[in-house]
């Protein structure tokens, strides 16, 4: 469904690394999460707090991924969450 969104780099954890964002997809995958949300401020807190997740991350080393900011990381992250829940471990 979100196939233009990245261009480029290598396939890493369902991110690609070293690729470039498309802004007009990921404004897309924003606004269908806020869509089929209950309630727009726990998505968007949702949203922060992955974010502020994976900037840690970045700064541990964990995450190579110094091209996507982390707030489009975690967009990406949960909109492909909530397009394929049956990826979800558990």
């Amino acid at each position: 469904m979100h196939s233009g969104l990245l261009h480029g780099g290598i396939q890493q954890g369902g991110i690609q690394r070293g690729v470039e964002v498309n802004p007009k997809e990921l404004a897309q995958r924003a606004e269908s999460l806020i869509r089929f949300s209950s309630n727009r401020y726990l998505t968007t807190v949702r949203i922060a707090f992955r974010a502020k997740q994976r900037r840690f991350d970045d700064f541990d080393g964990l995450l190579d991924d110094s091209m996507i900011k982390p707030v489009q990381r975690a967009i990406i992250e949960l909109s492909d969450e909530q397009d394929q829940p049956d990826l979800l471990p558990g």
